[in-house]
């Protein structure tokens, strides 16, 4: 709508208009929708205009306006049924009675209707039923209708794209303003043009419409004085009947009026406009001044004015808001990034030092005392930080319980005052919701800022890998980056090793091997194995499972594998269906990140009533420390499996804390010794107790016991005649790609030596 007021109010005062009255609205309508669906990035937008005749400005006339009401549209898009529609709503005469009597705005997203009354309901479920299923309204806006004289007018906007719940509300406002200011001004402009039709060239008559136009305007001379101005105008603006326009506008603003009234006088355009601050008394309005000429033989000009204040406003406070956190007021994400970046690009840029700080155990906070106090512990950490930091250091939300600070003229030894500044001062600080006391933390993360970096992430990578060896190191921390430090060198393997992981996933690069689990005593036909996982890279070597599985936990990949495996090897299983009957177990590993996942676990109950004939051959291994972090989840584990037939083992036995005292809640049908036991149980006298004792314990408790790393002979042996019932290790078979194997059935191990 940048220039269609101007527009409308020359079309409306020149005597061409009074001639082709009979098209100009449709015409002026359909321009001004397009204008608008473009602003407003929709689309449809509708324009409902109804006229109706009084004799208010000129009681002697008889006036017929033959365009009563008035339907128009405009269709970025569907627009197939942009005519269908347009027709339904303008022969619906109720609906259009109804819309013009629509007292305050509607604004609704999907289901959800604002104000949610009967009529705003009605309304928007007509629209919806015009559209005949062919699209979907997400989201819509009606303005209240807009009185200008006898000009009532409404704008309904509406969007088929889909609106996020965020995006939506944010939308609101802006819409509503762009729709009621737009309808503001083509109402003002058609009563405008129906008034013109009344003057008729009679100068009284054009006195008494120029008095009472709705909208602030003027005529000034070509000395740029005010000649004359209507009543808006002297109610709204401070000038006088004589004075110059440039006596109320800032010295530095008087050039911009000098140009868009030379512009308008030398013919250049038939009209422009500037949008100017003008302060009245103690406070500062915009106005956008449009000049056209007033086609009279003093050569004045036409000059329109328009409040815009609220609009420079609006634009302000979107502006802090999408650079500027709702809850703390500091600096979002994006405001920090965009400061980063101008750092970077500055060759004059001083030394500077970027700190990635993470609240410790925050969700503590929300989830034992809400998230209120949640919010509130977020303020009050702000607050402190910005307390802390040095004079003219930016601190940031990033997001979550995330912070940034940047700070400007600082090397290593500044940083790291401030860093132990902040960890100190913090550690003390007290924080209590209702009865209930928090302690409260920080990890922190310190980087230099590196000039020749390739952009701004890698500096955020730097201060955020020390921020993550901070938390690892026990919290209440700060780390300070530095690329030959060796924990940041395994962090950043562990980073590369997570790309490479989600990249195999998604290209098929695993491979399942298989290593047997020998029994000792027991004659069984079948062989017992455990599977095993392999990434395959490029050039078709493998990466052992000890360097990309500590990745995975670390970045919660480790559900996505284990439900990898578990689907390939059911493949496997279905595909070669003659093995795995002859197959007496199979274990499979599941990491304690799965054991937590209720998702996970949900998909594997339906993954494998889908096998039914091949889960009975299943055996579960599940460590001893996840079993026991997790009891709640494994006692679950273990009624899921259960009925199913399916068996579960508890792997590196004796490596965690209270082994004994928890095997008695968990009934499981295995357990691995861990290898440190068993490496020496032939030469250390205590391995030996302790591989007797959990011998002892399994006759007692029912289970089966497994020993890992058999290197030799002599350790299978020794284990044998302890009561181990089964053995695992390089002694017995090294792993082999499970697509290499063609018989389940078992070839005894120590018989044949």
């Amino acid at each position: 709508m940048t220039e269609t007021t101007s527009q409308l109010l020359k079309s409306a005062l020149t005597p061409n208009a009074l001639v082709e009255q009979s098209n100009s609205s449709i015409m002026i309508i359909d321009e001004v929708l397009a204008l608008l669906c473009k602003q407003l990035n929709c689309n449809a937008v509708f324009a409902i205009k109804n006229c109706h005749s009084n004799n208010t400005f000129s009681p002697s006339l008889d006036i017929v306006d033959t365009s009563y009401n008035t339907v128009a549209s405009h269709f970025n898009d569907f627009r197939n049924i942009q005519a269908e529609m347009t027709h339904k709503i303008e022969s619906n005469v109720a609906f259009i009675d109804q819309l013009l009597s629509l007292n305050e705005a509607i604004s609704f997203h999907q289901s959800q209707v604002s104000p949610a009354t009967p009529q705003a309901t009605e309304i928007t479920n007509t629209l919806t039923r015009f559209l005949g299923g062919e699209v979907v309204i997400h989201h819509g806006e009606v303005t209240p209708v807009i009185e200008v004289g006898n000009v009532s007018m409404i704008l309904i906007g509406l969007s088929f794209a889909e609106f996020t719940t965020e995006s939506a509300n944010s939308s609101n406002c802006f819409w509503q303003a762009k729709l009621e200011e737009h309808g503001f001004q083509l109402a003002s402009a058609f009563e405008l043009q129906r008034l013109s039709l009344l003057i008729d060239n009679k100068e009284k008559q054009y006195q008494e419409l120029f008095s009472n136009l709705p909208m602030a305007c003027a005529l000034i001379d070509v000395k740029n004085n005010v000649v004359i101005q209507n009543n808006v105008s002297e109610v709204m603006l401070s000038f006088e009947i004589g004075q110059s326009l440039f006596d109320l506008l800032h010295r530095d603003d008087h050039e911009l009026l000098k140009d868009t009234l030379h512009i308008v006088r030398e013919g250049v355009l038939r009209q422009a406009w500037c949008e100017v601050p003008i302060k009245i008394g103690f406070n500062t309005h915009w106005y956008k001044m449009s000049f056209c000429h007033a086609l009279n033989v003093h050569k004045q000009l036409l000059m329109m004015v328009e409040d815009v204040t609220e609009r420079y406003r609006l634009a302000d406070e979107l502006t802090f808001h999408s650079n500027h956190d709702a809850l703390t007021g500091l600096p979002n994400r994006l405001q920090f990034e965009g400061m980063l970046d101008e750092l970077l690009n500055n060759e004059d840029a001083p030394q500077a030092c970027v700190a990635f700080l993470d609240l410790d155990q925050f969700q503590v906070v929300n989830d034992l005392s809400g998230h209120q106090a949640g919010d509130e512990l977020l303020q009050q950490v702000s607050k402190r930080l910005k307390q802390l930091v040095r004079k003219g250091d930016i601190v940031a939300r990033l997001g979550g319980d995330e912070f940034g600070i940047l700070m400007y003229y600082s090397d290593k030894s500044a940083a790291q005052q401030v860093a132990k500044r902040i960890c100190q001062q913090l550690s003390e600080h007290e924080f209590r919701w209702k009865k209930v006391k928090h302690n409260v933390s920080i990890s922190m993360g310190v980087a230099t800022f590196n000039p020749a970096a390739a952009d701004i992430y890698e500096v955020m990578s730097q201060a955020d890998a020390a921020c993550r060896l901070a938390k690892e190191d026990g919290r209440n921390r700060w780390h300070y980056f530095s690329p030959d430090d060796p924990q940041i060198h395994s962090l950043y393997s562990q980073m590369v090793a997570s790309v490479d992981i989600t990249g195999a996933l998604a290209l098929n690069q695993f491979e399942l091997f298989y290593q047997l689990i020998e029994p000792l005593e027991k004659n069984e036909s079948g062989l017992h194995m455990e599977i095993l996982l392999r990434m395959v890279q490029e050039d078709g070597t493998y990466v052992s499972p000890a360097i990309f599985l500590p990745a995975a936990e670390r970045y919660n990949l480790a559900s996505k594998i284990d439900r990898w495996v578990i689907d390939n090897l059911l493949k496997w299983g279905s595909e070669n269906l003659k093995i795995w009957h002859e197959i007496s177990m199979v274990s499979v590993n599941l990491s304690a990140m799965s054991l937590a996942d209720k998702k996970f676990m949900g998909w594997l109950e339906m993954r494998l009533m889908v096998e039914p004939e091949l889960v009975s051959k299943l055996c579960f291994e599940i460590t001893e420390t996840a079993a026991v972090s997790q009891l709640d989840q494994a006692t679950a584990l273990i009624d899921l499996l259960r009925p199913m037939g399916c068996k579960l083992a508890l792997d590196d036995f004796g490596s965690g804390f209270s082994s004994f005292a928890y095997l008695k809640t968990l009934d499981v049908d295995f357990v691995k010794i861990d290898g440190q036991f068993v490496v020496n149980v032939c030469s250390d006298r205590s391995d030996k107790a302790i591989v007797s004792a959990i011998c002892q314990l399994s006759i007692d408790m029912d289970f089966e016991v497994i020993a890992e790393f058999v290197e030799s002979t002599e350790i299978g042996i020794k284990l044998k005649s302890l009561g181990v019932d089964y053995g695992q290790g390089y002694a017995i078979n090294k792993p082999c790609p499970l697509a290499s194997l063609t018989s389940g059935v078992r070839e005894p191990w120590l018989a044949v030596r």
